[in-house]
């Protein structure tokens, strides 16, 4: 992989298509060192790929640890509404040489992940409402 200078990067990226913004592609590149660092020390010492599973489990606990309950709040004000818009940024960071990929990487890797609502929202419910339907309305 060449080397890229990040936020020369970043810069292109966000001004051909600003669809997510800028501080997306930091967090998913935090995520990912987050994602790398929690791996069990046996794993640590074989540097390995990480799967679109591993990393979307990553991202939601970087989030949660980061924003708390505001992880779903902040995930949308950057464009981020489903797993599948981690895939998309991903990718674009795959495709302007800031990630690496094997032959096995897809962008439907991250299809289906999670529901950003059971991810995000409901670990701050209180433990009664956990099991309900977050759309409900308890009278």
């Amino acid at each position: 992989m060449q080397t890229v200078n990040f936020e020369d990067a970043l810069k292109k990226i966000v001004d051909a298509n600003p669809r997510y913004h800028r501080d997306a592609y930091v967090f998913l590149r935090e995520a990912l060192e987050f994602t790398q660092r929690d791996r069990p020390k046996k794993e640590k010492e074989n540097i390995r790929h990480v799967s679109g599973n591993e990393l979307l489990n990553g991202i939601r606990d970087y989030a949660l640890q980061e924003y708390g309950p505001m992880a779903l709040t902040v995930l949308d004000e950057w464009g981020i509404r489903a797993c599948e818009d981690f895939g998309e940024i991903v990718f674009i960071m795959i495709d302007h040489h800031l990630l690496a990929k094997n032959a096995n990487d897809s962008r439907d890797d991250f299809k289906g992940g999670y529901d950003f609502q059971d991810a995000f929202r409901k670990p701050f419910l209180p433990k009664n409402r956990q099991s309900t339907d977050p759309t409900s309305v308890e009278v």
